[in-house]
């Protein structure tokens, strides 16, 4: 699709510099920019690529002042960076955009779709399904037996979502991701184990986003709970009854074990590993490839593994790092002692 420089200026409120008829069918970075995209300017060090890139329009700060001549149309906004944000979601929202409902999927009689709801080939939704209005399932997803889905869910290619669970509004989970499976429970008898049914659900509530490849068991009594706003990296593994607390963002690799809670708006960085039972502050800031053995306070930064305080961490890693060096001057004074 094309659009004028003057459409997309309507769409994020700017001003425009230049041409506002020149028209634009792509996007691209600005050092990389070809005629017919559009790109943007906002880290002040990409400024010298204005003046050589083909892009025919580059969004700018409203207060952008260039010190050379350009041929690209600019567009003012009151911040490139996050006008150009919301013109890649609109650009990836007509992208993904599907509709109808594919004759080689299956849908159980029972099952109740809302309008304009998108099911792609050779998927199954199972007995007593809800799918909200404008929700996207796409081909080979299987949807298990009494599940609800709420409305504008987009739901990739390959997910597989186990039975009784609930998600929200306005998610996104993307390929790969099992919901539901049974959580890790098995209780030792003698020389084996005996399997503990899991007979609990998930429910993921409201603008929550998962990951390629995510999983998230299912409770062993009770929920698995995602609250709103979280965001999950791929190949990221949620125990049974875990709870995690709203707008909380969790990077790839990471695991977190049976029944522990996660506070409010944490950042958790890659690799982490959370030992279960545990119960996890508001705002908490975790660095990749930490290990987790006990609950943190509200606003704690922790490194290391077992993990502690950054700055302390970071103190006595000077000194780790300078252990062999150590070692080698006390066995020196060692020696000099004997003499």
């Amino acid at each position: 699709m094309e659009f004028t420089a003057k459409q997309i200026a309507e769409i994020l409120n700017g001003t425009i510099d230049g041409n506002p008829e020149v028209s634009v069918n792509n996007l691209s970075k600005i050092e990389e920019g070809k005629p017919g995209t559009i790109s943007f300017l906002a880290n002040p060090k990409y400024e010298p690529h204005l003046y050589s890139t083909k892009a025919s329009v580059v969004i700018v700060n409203k207060d952008f002042t260039p010190e050379k001549d350009f041929s690209a149309t600019l567009i003012r906004v009151e911040d490139a960076y996050q006008a150009f944000a919301k013109l890649l979601d609109a650009y990836n929202q007509i992208k993904i955009n599907k509709s109808g409902i594919s004759d080689k999927a299956h849908i159980s009689g029972s099952a109740r779709l809302g309008k304009n709801v998108y099911v792609g080939e050779f998927a199954v939704i199972g007995d007593n399904v809800k799918i909200g209005d404008n929700t996207k399932v796409y081909p080979q997803t299987w949807i298990g037996d009494n599940t609800t889905i709420g409305e504008n869910t987009t739901i990739f290619a390959g997910v597989k979502i186990y039975s009784d669970n609930l998600i929200g509004n306005n998610c996104t989970i993307h390929a790969g991701v099992v919901i539901g499976s049974d959580g890790f429970g098995f209780a030792p008898q003698g020389d084996n184990y005996m399997k503990v049914a899991q007979i609990g659900n998930v429910i993921i509530e409201d603008n929550v986003e998962i990951g390629s490849n995510t999983t998230i068991d299912r409770a062993t009594l009770g929920s698995t709970i995602i609250h709103k706003g979280v965001k999950i990296d791929n190949l990221v593994q949620i125990a049974h009854n875990v709870e995690i607390g709203e707008n909380t963002v969790i990077a790839a690799q990471t695991g977190v074990s049976g029944s522990t809670k996660l506070g409010k708006n944490m950042m958790i960085g890659g690799q982490v590993g959370i030992v279960g039972h545990l119960n996890i502050g508001d705002e908490v800031k975790i660095a990749a490839q930490s290990g987790i053995s006990k609950s943190f306070r509200k606003g704690s930064i922790v490194q290391g593994s077992p993990a502690f305080e950054y700055v302390k961490y970071n103190k006595s890693y000077a000194v780790f790092r300078n252990l062999s060096n150590l070692w080698e001057r006390v066995n020196e004074l060692e020696k000099k002692i004997k003499e």
